[in-house]
């Protein structure tokens, strides 16, 4: 291993034990390699390799089992696909620190495919909020986000890049988010998403589109997101749905199967 005098010795190892995570090298939940392994690899004694090994630790980026080893945590942040909360307030729940760029402001006219997302009139005012959202210094997400101007004007003289849309729809318009319809997918970013999430080409992203309303049913967003694959995971918490058939989950015999 090539030494940089300039950097305590720990750090150098905690560098390179985290360059064969990101790399694929050593994936996720598995079980790195024993101490002594691990010295011989890094050519440093015990107490170097526990100091790098303490500091990816206290990172989240490994974890410690007492006699059993240590393993590479999932680093991605958890996004809730059950409850409606805007990308601000569910990072910060997180414990994120989040900041965002608007990177297009205007207003436009609704085409029929967001005529028919928004629930407006072919060709009535919508404002157009297209932002690159960073967490903890890292851009990790693009969103356009799409509103009825009738229902919020002077919206996009307000500065977007330290408050919460959902915030200000509730605070300022009263129209509390309160329901919505989405669709997480998976696909290959484009090379400008690439480009601006800083991402290495072929790279996946979640794609997410999402209809919000408020309580009385009317649409007050449609939003479009591209999020980092490497850093998102969805969850969800799921229930069996009453008045199912039984049948449903029984194994079938084989000659009935066919």
């Amino acid at each position: 291993m090539t030494v940089d005098t300039t950097r305590p010795l720990y750090q150098i190892v905690a560098d390179q034990i985290l360059h064969r995570i990101q790399s694929g090298d050593w994936e996720v939940n598995r079980r790195l390699p024993s101490e002594a392994e691990l010295c011989a690899m890094f050519e440093v004694g015990r107490n170097t390799l526990r100091h790098a090994l303490s500091e990816l630790v206290d990172s989240g980026i490994l974890k410690t089992v007492h006699g059993v080893g240590t393993f590479v945590m999932d680093g991605r942040t958890a996004k809730t696909a059950q409850y409606l909360y805007g990308f601000s307030q569910e990072m910060q729940l997180a414990g994120k620190a989040v900041v965002s760029r608007v990177l297009e402001s205007q207003l436009l006219e609704a085409d029929a495919s967001l005529a028919r997302r928004l629930e407006i009139q072919l060709g009535a005012p919508v404002m157009f909020l297209h932002r690159l959202r960073v967490v903890d210094g890292e851009p990790t997400a693009l969103e356009r986000a799409y509103l009825p101007e009738a229902h919020f004007p002077g919206l996009l003289d307000l500065d977007f890049s330290s408050h919460s849309l959902y915030h200000i729809l509730a605070e300022r318009y009263g129209s509390r988010p309160e329901r919505a319809e989405q669709e997480i997918e998976a696909a290959l970013a484009t090379d400008r998403v690439a480009e601006m999430l800083q991402l290495t080409p072929p790279a996946v992203v979640l794609v997410v589109h999402r209809v919000t309303r408020r309580a009385d049913g009317a649409v007050i967003e449609f939003v479009e997101s591209e999020l980092r694959a490497d850093r998102f995971r969805f969850f969800a918490e799921l229930k069996l749905r009453a008045g199912l058939d039984p049948v449903v989950f029984q194994r079938l015999p084989v000659s009935a199967a066919r």
